[in-house]
């Protein structure tokens, strides 16, 4: 009997391990690539030496969103979309797990002319960091969003950059700047949430309550150049 039970028991530790290996396994590539993307591109915006972003926004943001490599014609036709990750940080300073967003259409200030570039949002108000939670959002109506400032020693206290609900950068063929984003729309990635995570969840549950089940670990290296 005790040795019927070990092999029970041994079953459904393998049955368990094989299960966790294959939600790991189902992960699509490309949408741990976005993950890892991500982390890539904000770290290459916050160690830009002399282009990077003021330590005070770094420090005052809510939430960060970073969508690596919007493609060829987005800027101009806002035909095509780019699709990245979000994570807000709670009252003690914890991060979030990753929740998914796309953004695409309206006008991105920058005309580039058909060049692919990067995306990082400092979210930096409560009714920025909630608007997060909708299916929708347009940023300059539900959300106003500026130019970030550039530069180590910028300063953040100007009139724009302590009104904004978020402010936006862009960086092409090697160099980040601020970017106008009035008029683009913001949605939450459903898909890409139920495919990471296994199951389906709203951005409510994974940025603001933090119920998900165990955390793939593929975001860290974003989370650990986040202050």
């Amino acid at each position: 009997m005790i040795a019927g039970n070990i092999r029970v028991t041994v079953l459904a530790v393998v049955v368990v391990s094989l299960l966790g290996a294959g939600w790991a396994l189902a992960i699509d590539k490309k949408l741990i690539e976005r993950v890892e993307d991500s982390g890539e591109v904000y770290g290459q915006l916050i160690n830009a030496p002399d282009q990077g972003v003021p330590e005070r926004l770094l420090k005052d943001a809510q939430c960060v969103a970073v969508i690596p490599a919007l493609k060829k014609g987005a800027f101009i036709f806002g035909g095509k979309h780019g699709k990245g990750v979000v994570t807000c940080r709670n009252d003690s300073g914890k991060w979030s797990p990753l929740s998914f967003l796309t953004i695409s259409g309206g006008s991105f200030g920058l005309q580039i002319g058909g060049q692919s570039s990067d995306l990082v949002l400092f979210i930096m108000s409560e009714k920025g960091a909630r608007s997060l939670v909708r299916s929708e959002f347009t940023l300059g109506g539900d959300a106003s969003v500026a130019a970030g400032p550039v530069g180590r020693q910028a300063t953040a206290d100007t009139d724009v950059a302590l009104n904004a609900d978020i402010l936006a950068y862009a960086r092409t063929k090697g160099l980040f700047a601020g970017i106008s984003l009035d008029g683009s729309s913001v949605r939450n990635d459903g898909k890409a949430i139920k495919d990471y995570y296994g199951k389906r969840l709203d951005p409510e549950q994974i940025l603001f309550q933090h119920q998900v089940p165990t955390n793939p670990s593929h975001g860290q290296a974003l989370f650990d150049k986040l202050p």
